[in-house]
């Protein structure tokens, strides 16, 4: 019984198998981060429209401080984190899209590797 020289090592599949398993660990990252600059994006959106409604003094918090400030400049940096906080999701989600092409592809191989298995096994 032969065995066939395009046929993966064993130790070739289970390098495939921990890949996969860290290339599933990376996007579950990935996805926790999505998330956290969502919820981000959320609490931006609502500062904002509460900013929009104030009439009386206007506060930010910096760090630990809170210090008072103009309605103009506490708009000015919602609007600026909004926008750091949009790149980010784009590139958070252009990460995620790689990692998940990677992933489905992996396992996909995996997939070919253990029909090839269980057809030379019978």
């Amino acid at each position: 019984m032969a065995t066939n020289a395009s046929q993966p090592s064993e130790e070739d599949i289970e390098k495939l198998v921990r890949d996969y398993q860290m290339l599933q660990e990376q996007m579950r990252t990935a996805a926790l981060q999505l998330d956290q600059l969502q919820n981000l994006k959320a609490d931006l959106e609502r500062a904002k429209a509460e900013l929009d409604k104030a009439t009386g003094k206007v506060y930010l918090t910096i760090g630990n401080v809170i210090v008072e400030t103009t309605k103009e400049k506490a708009l000015a940096d919602i609007k600026d984190r909004a926008e750091l906080t949009d790149a980010r999701m784009q590139s958070a989600n252009k990460q995620y899209t790689e990692l998940k092409s990677k992933e489905k592809s992996a396992g996909d191989r995996l997939t070919q590797l253990y029909k090839q298995g269980q057809g030379g096994a019978v």
